[in-house]
């Protein structure tokens, strides 16, 4: 049984930030940051608008938290070179 699609993402928030997140409907999540106080992270509702900057699409969910979790090891450079490249 597939889990379906699952995306690993980057939102640049409006203090110049990265926050890196997981879902299943990229659209949805960041309407989400963006519009919605009670399911946005914490980290963005202080920091709207956010704007996304990076998706990469994964298998599963683990893939996507394995996937995430890495990146957060990133340094802010690294995660640049990954938006940029994009």
């Amino acid at each position: 049984m597939s889990e379906g699609e699952w995306f690993v993402y980057m939102l640049r928030c409006c203090d110049g930030s990265l926050y890196t997140g997981i879902c299943k409907d990229l659209q949805r999540r960041v309407d989400e940051h963006n519009r919605d106080n009670k399911k946005a992270a914490k980290y963005t509702r202080v920091r709207r608008p956010v704007e996304l900057v990076y998706y990469e699409h994964c298998e599963s969910r683990s893939g996507a938290a394995s996937r995430e979790c890495e990146i957060k090891g990133f340094s802010r450079v690294v995660k640049e070179g990954m938006v940029f490249s994009r």
